[in-house]
């Protein structure tokens, strides 16, 4: 009999960077993350079902970064990645062999690990790696979640458009590509706005974004534990995190009536229907996610775990482990892949020893099946903690046979335990201070009113073109492109963070340029000169993802009852 649930959920996503610079900031970070992350994460996956087991995860893929893992350019500059990669590292067994065996033997295994790479991603995948997670959900052992387009930050969206625009966009490409519709989403950085009447000569109301989920049928997406919980922040939201890591506006939040149950104590342990929708929501799990997350207490931060940090002068390979709390990375020590992989084991040990302890004690008041979410980064894994998707691997193979715990889905939970008790969930993200400040602080605040005047620039040319064609209506696709591509909630993370301030700007502001550039071609409604034309193009072939775009998707909703999804056009 099992006492409850348990389900790893990892959130995919990288921002728009193809043809956009390499090292340290461009088409890099997505050849690092299939490299160190999406492979390996991938022949984990397989691995386990070739052994017998059946791993269950949950995985969100943004579909920006899916048109990414999907493009050819991509694909083939990943495999020059990997075979520079490569050819570094053996530059560096080179001029160490004779000298000194221990580097020598780091060298060896990290050619064995990159040719490894290059192997799967070649012969066992055959360069579709969007392909083959789409077989691991067919099989069951995935629960693929969508997200909006770009990563657009929604609570700081003026227009109801654009929330309708990014959703709608971001459910077609998951379609095109996972061959089915998607039932549950990783809103960006849980990033939620509740329904609130907008304050104005009429007051009206703003749907929350459950509304919108709604309409696309989408069935649940997933918070942080205080905004389930209350109480102290703690973890990610209170700044201890591992990895690249404000006020909330007033408004007069709209609590729906329901005639269902209200939460008599919240608790992650169950989802919760929220306000009058059909839409579920579920709280991260902080017990287990500080287990990983947490810079002082987690597992990443071990002393014979890689060291992130420190690169090879010539190769950029990372031969060296953490050593010690405060040790100086010129004082590092070799890295051990051997005690690695040892204290791997350990830590796996431990988390299930977690969970199978908090199922239990939860199961002793409750004659329901809880369930632990158990959320983080993707790129956390491989990329950050190097080790950490043999931890993954590990720990869904124990808890795949474990007698006490489900390792399960979201999707699959929430259709076995559909949620009793509905909630009305604050304004809230898992950023800083569980608000809006990473994304708009003192030094992104400039970036917002130029979103705004983009997203209602954008519903006049809908309003003006309703039904364009041929090459009017390329334009206005591009022009949409354009406009979720600046929405991206990556510029102003990557402005409040430090880590790329000059790169996002300007990425945010070539973007920004682009789409003003072409929404004044459009605007003049005559036919597009042969300098139009060609910037066009220029454009189009540089900023290519979402073929399907649909511009008139973004037209002005504002005070407009959403259709559910059997009535949408």
């Amino acid at each position: 009999m099992k006492v409850g649930a348990f389900t790893f959920v990892l959130h995919t996503h990288l921002p728009y960077v193809r043809k956009a610079g390499r090292w340290p900031h461009g088409e890099e970070m997505v050849h690092e993350a299939i490299a160190e992350t999406y492979v390996p994460l991938l022949n984990a996956l397989y691995d386990l079902k070739a052994a017998g087991y059946e791993p269950k995860l949950t995985i969100g893929i943004t579909p920006i970064l899916m048109e990414q893992l999907a493009d050819p350019d991509v694909l083939a500059h990943f495999e020059m990645y990997v075979e520079e990669r490569i050819a570094l590292i053996e530059s560096d067994r080179r001029l160490w062999d004779g000298k000194d065996a221990r580097r020598v033997a780091l060298a060896d295994f990290y050619l064995a690990f990159y040719q490894g790479i290059l192997d799967s991603f070649r012969s066992r995948y055959h360069r579709d790696l969007l392909g083959a997670f789409r077989r691991l959900q067919d099989a069951g052992n995935l629960d693929v979640l969508t997200s909006a387009a770009t990563h657009g930050y929604l609570p700081l969206m003026e227009r109801d458009s654009t929330l309708y625009g990014q959703i709608k966009t971001g459910v077609d490409t998951y379609i095109r590509h996972m061959g089915r519709r998607p039932q549950g989403i990783w809103l960006p950085e849980c990033g939620y706005r509740p329904g609130y009447m907008k304050e104005g000569a009429p007051s009206y109301y703003k749907p929350g974004e459950e509304e919108f989920l709604a309409a696309f049928g989408l069935k649940y997406f997933f918070t942080d534990t205080h905004v389930i919980e209350g109480g102290q922040l703690v973890g990610k939201v209170a700044g201890d995190a591992v990895g690249p890591y404000g006020a909330i506006p007033l408004r007069k939040v709209v609590v729906k009536p329901d005639t269902r149950p209200g939460a008599t104590q919240r608790t992650t342990f169950r989802p919760y229907y929220v306000q009058a929708a059909e839409v579920a929501v579920f709280g991260r799990d902080e017990r287990t996610g500080m287990q990983v997350w947490s810079a002082a207490h987690g597992y990443p931060g071990d002393f014979v775990y890689r060291e992130f940090h420190r690169k090879d002068p010539n190769s950029g390979a990372q031969y060296w482990r953490i050593t010690g709390a405060g040790v100086d990375l010129g004082d590092k020590d070799l890295y051990d892949p051997e005690a690695a992989r040892r204290q791997v084991q350990v830590h796996a040990d431990h988390f299930v020893s977690i969970v199978v302890e908090r199922l239990r004690e939860w199961s002793k008041g409750h004659d329901e099946m809880g369930i632990i979410v158990s959320a983080y980064d993707t790129e956390l894994f491989g990329h950050w903690w190097f080790e950490g998707v043999d931890w993954l691997k590990e720990v869904m193979r124990q808890l795949s046979v474990n007698p006490d715990v489900e390792l399960t889905t979201a999707r699959d939970y929430l259709n076995d335990h559909p949620p009793t008790e509905v909630v009305a969930i604050p304004e809230s993200s898992w950023g800083a201070g569980g608000g809006h400040w990473t994304w708009k602080n003192p030094e992104t605040e400039w970036m917002w009113p130029l979103i705004h005047a983009a997203e209602r620039r954008m519903e006049r040319l809908a309003a003006r073109w309703p039904s364009a064609e041929g090459e009017q209506a390329a334009l206005l696709a591009q022009v949409a492109r354009e406009l979720v591509l600046l929405e991206s909630s990556d510029w102003p993370f990557l402005i409040s963070t430090g880590q790329a301030k000059e790169y996002a700007t300007g990425r945010f502001q070539q973007h920004l340029a682009r789409f003003n550039h072409l929404a004044a071609v459009a605007e003049r409604g005559a036919p597009l000169s042969e300098v139009d034309r060609r910037f066009l193009e220029q454009v189009a072939e540089l900023d290519n993802p979402f073929p399907q775009i649909q511009y008139r998707d973004f037209a002005a909703r504002e005070n407009t009852p959403l259709k559910p999804l059997t009535e949408q056009g």
